[in-house]
């Protein structure tokens, strides 16, 4: 990993490990090994500790006396919570958009919005994902607001982690999720910020469904699993 001079060191740290939690590579109770990041990384173990507490932060990982960190479970109550805050922070952020939008405002969301659809058709998630938050951060601007700043900064990982699990149970979900931004877009260029927030609230209700559903096969695949091994 080549760490970026303008980031903090632990901030970088941060990123990387919140990665691997986002794809799969570390699971949900899973311990942190400080050492072993440590050494791969060729950084502190201070570094890492500062590393985990923004990952805390962010809902990635929980930290327990005398334990360490391990993987953040993603329960039902946490995901509902998620999306409760997803639903006012992006309904607010459309409303104000479709409020101030200027004309020479519209081609970086133009070109945004071309980019995903690329992406969708190579099936590319990262693109897509990472292009849709460019997007948001981009309308994020028009609020002036900038406390969301790092609301969405400790965010973004949860949303993903959330994302993916939704495209475990359709994998339509990247075409569903192009045309939602498709439309949210079409209805503040319109200046119908009501709209918009109807959109984003059907949306995300849609896909923390979808997320609750994944959760649910988990847990009984799990079950299964028990019982086959107690047999």
């Amino acid at each position: 990993m080549s760490f970026r001079a303008t980031e903090s060191l632990a901030l970088q740290i941060a990123q990387h490990v919140g990665e691997q939690i986002v794809s799969g590579d570390l699971v949900e109770g899973e311990r942190i090994q400080e050492m072993r990041i440590a050494a791969e990384l060729q950084v502190s173990r201070g570094s890492v500790r500062e590393a985990l507490l923004i990952l805390q932060r962010r809902h990635l990982v929980e930290i327990f006396p005398r334990r360490g960190a391990v993987v953040a479970e993603l329960s039902p109550h946490m995901i509902k919570g998620l999306y409760e805050i997803i639903v006012l922070i992006f309904s607010l952020i459309v409303r104000k958009t479709a409020e101030v939008w200027r004309q020479e405002d519209l081609a970086p969301f133009m070109n945004g919005v071309n980019d995903l659809q690329t992406a969708v058709q190579s099936r590319d998630i990262e693109s897509f994902y990472n292009g849709s938050f460019d997007i948001l951060r981009r309308a994020q601007h028009f609020t002036n607001n900038p406390f969301l700043d790092d609301m969405l900064d400790d965010l973004q990982p949860s949303m993903q982690r959330s994302f993916y699990l939704a495209l475990q149970v359709n994998r339509r979900e990247l075409d569903e999720s192009y045309a939602f931004l498709k439309g949210v877009l079409d209805a503040v260029m319109l200046r119908q910020g009501e709209r918009a927030a109807e959109l984003v609230e059907e949306f995300c209700l849609h896909q923390r469904n979808l997320v609750l559903e994944s959760l649910l096969r988990a847990k009984q695949i799990e079950m299964a699993w028990a019982r086959r091994q107690r047999r």
